[in-house]
């Protein structure tokens, strides 16, 4: 995958000095020994440091400017092990820029009824120094996020994973940058937006080049390294020739294999994590990016077809966040109405991700009716099983809202063999009708980013870190 910097939580943990040495010293041991148990048990996707016990203002401070200016911590866990008393976290809090979670939780998971006296009860003060916390934090409006339980619970392991991957997806949302070759597809409305708002609220940077820029890259592209990467593919799919002669099928594969991989330096020397092609702007081009595109995808680029620069970042951050796995760009295309069996296929004239392959992809060369250029090469294949959920992202003017369904997927039954492109099939919830008549009620795009393997609140907690709307079908 796209390579990402390696990233870190760190857990601080609060508490006062009204409680002595003594009792600070086993604050810091009980919150050890918890870190050490949750790396070991939790399975994080990332791992959770310690890093202090705090209990002056300047401690918080100090700690949090540390937490904005170490790239590696994506955010920070706070336990509030005793009582702290919440003033004190005003001045940090406020200066810090990275996501929050509170843990409510406690070093003892019973109380100890037979022994418990005073120094048992200040000393494990959670239940105290949660409301405290928390009122300050509410008060503050913080984005943050609350988990509760204790924290040997498989139930707080999996929501502050969860968290984690929003986490990195509002820190890696800094750094999406998304080259567009060409404009948006002309007269579509659902692919407009507004780039410096993008930026402002996302971190999104989008910028245009023209198609010439490209083809000037590919120009620079050797025989020899298409050859090597043609027999890469041969090794990898099966070639299916079709009614197409050897020599003119492998022709326009190559061609395709071109078009990647100028496309890939082209990024790369500009720092791109995502991009867009139009087939209305394809000046100097042969073909329509297809097989080019797919096999980026599978790398960890984000994309969009038509221009959709909004929906290209949008792929970007969700692969970061599923680590790109069965994630990726997907378009509404036709309907099945058959009564008990109504589902989406899910498609695009080419450009399918290969994450989503549950067959081993076959390159076909077929002609395209759109785009008015050569026959290109793409990948086909069936799409995979499972439970999932589709994001679209939409300019309203006013505000940016984040559109979110649930579905269930289904690979494919029936063969296709007219169908020269991959397919996807899936059910939305909570039913066929009402699915997609509140998506189309809502604003919904045909451009979506789909993933079988995000929670639902992964793509909640991201929203609330962003502040955006956001609409859910479930």
């Amino acid at each position: 995958m796209l390579k990402t910097e390696e990233k870190v939580f760190w857990l601080v943990v609060g508490s006062q000095h009204l409680y002595g040495p003594e009792t600070l010293e086993q604050v810091e041991d009980h919150t050890k020994e918890m870190v050490e148990s949750l790396n070991k048990e939790a399975n994080f996707p990332y791992p959770l440091e310690y890093k202090a016990l705090v209990t002056t203002a300047d401690e918080i401070k100090d700690v949090m400017k540390e937490v904005n200016y170490q790239d590696k911590v994506a955010g920070v866990v706070t336990w509030m092990h005793t009582f702290s008393p919440a003033k004190l976290w005003i001045p940090g809090t406020k200066l810090l820029q990275k996501p929050l979670l509170h843990l409510a939780t406690q070093y003892h998971k019973e109380i100890p009824w037979d022994s418990i006296d005073m120094d048992f009860m200040n000393l494990n003060q959670s239940a105290h120094g949660d409301r405290e916390y928390g009122f300050i934090n509410a008060r503050l409006r913080l984005n943050n996020k609350i988990v509760v339980g204790h924290y040997q619970d498989p139930d707080v392991h999996k929501e502050m994973s969860d968290w984690m991957l929003s986490a990195i997806g509002f820190v890696e949302s800094q750094n999406i940058k998304v080259a567009r070759f060409g404009d948006n597809m002309r007269n579509v409305g659902v692919t407009e937006g507004d780039k410096v708002e993008a930026a402002i609220q996302f971190g999104w940077t989008v910028d245009y080049y023209g198609i010439g820029d490209l083809v000037e890259e590919m120009s620079h592209v050797t025989d020899e390294e298409i050859q090597e990467t043609f027999e890469e593919c041969s090794n990898m799919y099966d070639m299916e020739y079709r009614d197409n002669d050897q020599d003119f099928f492998e022709e326009h594969v190559k061609d395709q294999i071109r078009i990647e991989i100028g496309l890939r330096r082209f990024l790369e020397r500009g720092g791109y994590t995502a991009f867009t092609t139009n087939f209305e702007d394809l000046h100097g081009m042969k073909q329509l990016p297809g097989m080019a595109v797919q096999r980026l995808n599978a790398e960890g680029y984000g994309f969009a077809g038509e221009g959709d620069w909004k929906t290209a970042a949008l792929d970007r951050l969700m692969k970061v966040m599923a680590n790109n796995i069965s994630t990726g760009f997907m378009e509404d295309y036709t309907y099945n109405m058959t009564k008990g069996n109504e589902y989406i296929v899910q498609s695009h004239m080419l450009e399918v991700d290969p994450t989503f392959a549950e067959t081993k992809p076959r390159v076909v060369v077929n002609p395209l009716g759109i785009g008015d250029k050569e026959d290109p090469a793409r990948l086909v294949f069936d799409g995979k099983a499972g439970e999932g959920l589709t994001v679209s992202m939409l300019d309203m003017g006013t505000h940016y809202r984040l559109m979110v369904n649930t579905f269930t997927a289904e690979t494919p039954k029936e063969d296709a063999p007219n169908l020269p492109v991959a397919r996807v099939i899936w059910k939305p919830n909570p039913d066929f009708k009402t699915g997609i008549k509140k998506w189309i009620q809502a604003g919904g795009g045909h451009h979506t980013v789909a993933t079988l393997v995000l929670s639902l609140d992964v793509i909640l907690d991201w929203a609330k870190l962003v502040d955006i709307e956001t609409v859910v079908i479930d």
